[in-house]
């Protein structure tokens, strides 16, 4: 297996402080917003026999296993990360596969640069996730029940948000959350940023259900993402609790630390939260316009104390392992690929020791055998 060194991405949201602390090192003052395990060509894992892209393209099937690469070709699928959010990120949604392919050529075809700014599709490959709390972590996640929306936009009390609250009791779900989230994006910017400025300074008043938005309007004052955020499920997920999200399913994470494993894609459209482009009719055409419950998942324990966090997609399968003091090994050799990551404790996998925030990938089909007192997360593919 290969020790991995990874890269600490410092995006402008991340907490200077919660990576540091899993790694027992002194903060920069700088964020640390993620740190990534994987083969991105963005930002690769660094083995000692080169980048963990350079590993995979010099052997594929070795590295991956042959129903690996057969069935998603000769890359690793998926990317391990550790997110530690110290302000929201941008309220977004990811494409599913058709969506993605579709998008992807339509832009080619029109000859838009890969970087350009107004570029949607980076790849051909769809983005569902995974996050899973190491400690408190707030997040929204799917569409409110409409009248539960209007609810809490009618309690702030803001006159020019009453023809929202109109819009969502008088349609059917669909077309009322469909009509609000396109009336907001495509409001006057000087009357939006008006409005969001009365609900932001409601949300500090009222406090209680507000508080998520009051701070989601403190780091994007006027933006409309903040009316945005309110037609969304508030969440709170307690260490070991997860949330999937699939696509078209509106979402951002506000605020804690967490393991994120998602399919190996760049593929986002921005709903607001974010100086950044927002393409309001290809967002329209890729969001999920209904209401649904958040759906917490908790992990299922196997009778070798594998918890697994189950999930409907195949790139990515994400567990854990709690490992006391004094327990037996555990053999974790599998013909897939994995990446195992320590976030607690001490853990020894085959001759790496592994402390919070350290990570090895291990071939398809070699060797893996873990033990210590720890928690260790093993992220690997469904073939």
């Amino acid at each position: 297996m290969d020790r991995l060194d990874n890269t600490i991405r410092p995006y402008a949201w991340g907490s200077t402080t919660a990576i540091p602390a899993l790694l027992g090192v002194e903060p920069s003052g700088e964020p640390q917003a993620e740190l990534w395990m994987g083969a991105h060509p963005g930002a690769p894992s660094r083995t000692a026999r080169g980048t963990l892209v350079e590993v995979i393209d010099a052997a594929p099937e070795k590295e991956l296993g042959p129903e690996a690469v057969a069935k998603f070709g000769p890359r690793l699928p998926f990317l391990l990360k550790i997110l530690a959010a110290g302000a929201p990120l941008s309220l977004q949604v990811h494409p599913d596969l058709a969506q993605a392919k579709e998008g992807y050529e339509d832009e080619e075809r029109r000859s838009i640069p890969v970087d350009a700014p107004h570029r949607n599709y980076k790849d051909a490959n769809h983005k569902p996730e995974l996050i899973c709390a190491l400690t408190e972590f707030d997040g929204l996640c799917g569409f409110r029940d409409p009248l539960r929306a209007a609810e809490l936009l009618d309690g702030l009390g803001v006159d020019s948000l009453k023809p929202y609250v109109d819009l969502l009791h008088a349609h059917p779900e669909d077309a009322a959350l469909r009509e609000v989230l396109t009336a907001v994006l495509t409001a006057d910017p000087g009357e939006m940023r008006h409005t969001v400025t009365e609900a932001a300074s409601a949300c500090a008043r009222l406090g209680g259900a507000y508080v998520p938005y009051a701070d989601i309007a403190h780091h994007y004052p006027g933006d409309p993402g903040v009316i945005a955020a309110m037609l969304l499920n508030h969440v709170r997920l307690q260490p070991g609790e997860a949330l999937f999200l699939g696509a078209g399913i509106p979402h951002a994470y506000l605020n804690g630390l967490g393991v994120e494993i998602m399919a190996n894609s760049d593929n986002v459209l921005r709903c607001g939260l974010t100086p950044k482009h927002v393409d309001v009719p290809e967002l329209l055409r890729i969001v999920r316009f209904e209401a649904s419950d958040p759906g917490v998942l908790r992990p299922e324990a196997s009778p070798d104390g594998e918890e697994v966090y189950e999930t409907p997609i195949d790139e990515f399968r994400l567990s854990r392992y709690v490992l006391p003091e004094g327990g037996t090994p555990h053999d974790l050799t599998r013909d897939t690929p994995q990446i195992l990551l320590c976030t607690a404790g001490s853990v020894r996998a085959g001759e790496e020791e592994l402390t919070p925030g350290t990570s090895v990938f291990v071939p398809a089909g070699e060797k893996a055998e873990v033990s210590g007192a720890g928690t260790v997360f093993r992220a690997t593919v469904i073939v």
